[in-house]
């Protein structure tokens, strides 16, 4: 595989979409501990179109929306979740509290062994923040495994 600097995501590179994408590349930054790879301009000139992020090695890219996106603020709800695992979660739930993120889900242990939280975002898009708790088989929770379908 060719590497790319200026997209250094190999796997998979999420695009979220924000009305105002300063304000969330802050706001995510401050409340989420993301880290600005880079930024790009509208065509214009004017303001910012979007940004990359990254919290260590999840990528994610912030854009502004566009006609055939928008944010859920705009829409009312969340259409998608994004699920970032991090070692040190007990720490980044209480960093998350005290930059005074909403908290959707408190941190809890799920019966498939993650050990997670689930937060709003300033424009409302649900972000969980997660480590690998336990290693549960998918039938021990109920989930059927393809080899069984």
């Amino acid at each position: 595989m060719t590497l790319n600097r200026s997209v250094p995501a190999n796997i998979l590179l999420p695009h979220v979409f924000y009305e105002d994408v300063a304000a969330a590349l802050h706001w995510l930054s401050n409340a989420f501990g993301f880290a600005e790879y880079h930024r790009f301009g509208l065509p214009d000139g004017e303001g910012l179109h979007g940004a990359m992020i990254r919290r260590g090695e999840a990528w994610v890219m912030l854009k502004s929306p566009g006609s055939s996106a928008t944010s859920p603020s705009k829409l009312g709800g969340s259409s998608q979740q994004l699920m970032i695992f991090v070692e040190e979660l007990e720490e980044h739930y209480r960093a998350a509290l005290a930059a005074g993120v909403h908290i959707a889900e408190e941190l809890h242990v799920t019966e498939y062994g993650e050990q997670q939280y689930v937060a709003l975002d300033l424009e409302g898009h649900t972000w969980i923040f997660a480590r690998h708790a336990r290693d549960v088989a998918p039938e021990e929770w109920g989930a059927v495994t393809a080899g069984r379908i």
